[in-house]
């Protein structure tokens, strides 16, 4: 900043400051090549950096790193919270001690919300949290359109998760895009979303 004028910072490389868009403008052509290079220089260093964790983050129980295997973790549906497999077992143990006449405890081991005991209901719970912008509920909902063949449908929920940020959701966007499901195939649109869910971890 100085004196009154604040100075801004150009998008791309984030390394030289104007003072306003004219002066962007008339700086652009001495600009533009060392500009580019540097903001493929930065793309770089977020691509490649080593993320603290997974793009699963920690159980919200234990607190511990969520495994990298997605498939041996469980989606809670009541309030999409993805439980670790050492915290699952637990509750599933416990669950198994307050069994009261042939009756199972089935209680969310994190809201305490009742466990869907149908498919149906199951599906129900995820839309409910999609409804609200849920990007892990959106996700599998696109997962779920995508299992019944409506590709259309996968893509427009997948897309909005993808947009809150969801790294399964551009991993899932970069295979459409691959294939051709629902979109027509595009090698840029892939690879970016490729990128995309690397950087999310």
């Amino acid at each position: 900043e100085g004196g009154d004028v604040k100075l801004k910072k150009c998008n791309a490389c984030k390394s030289v400051r104007y003072c306003g868009v004219e002066c962007q403008k008339e700086h652009r052509p001495q600009h533009k090549r060392a500009c580019k290079k540097r903001a493929a220089e930065l793309r770089e260093e977020i691509l490649f950096k080593q993320p603290e964790s997974c793009h699963l983050g920690d159980c919200p129980i234990c607190c511990l790193p969520m495994p990298l295997d997605r498939n041996v973790s469980t989606l809670q549906t009541c309030c999409s919270k993805i439980i670790c497999p050492g915290c699952d077992f637990s509750d599933l143990r416990r669950a198994k001690e307050l069994q009261v006449g042939g009756e199972a405890y089935g209680k969310c081991p994190f809201c305490r919300g009742p466990v869907p005991k149908k498919a149906e209901d199951f599906i129900t719970n995820i839309m409910k949290r999609a409804e609200v912008n849920d990007p892990i509920a959106l996700c599998q909902m696109g997962v779920h359109r995508r299992d019944e063949g409506d590709y259309s449908g996968a893509f427009q929920y997948l897309t909005k998760a993808a947009d809150l940020g969801d790294a399964q959701a551009h991993y899932d966007l970069s295979c459409s895009y691959h294939n051709g499901l629902g979109v027509k195939k595009d090698k840029k649109k892939e690879v970016y979303h490729l990128e995309q869910a690397a950087i999310g971890g």
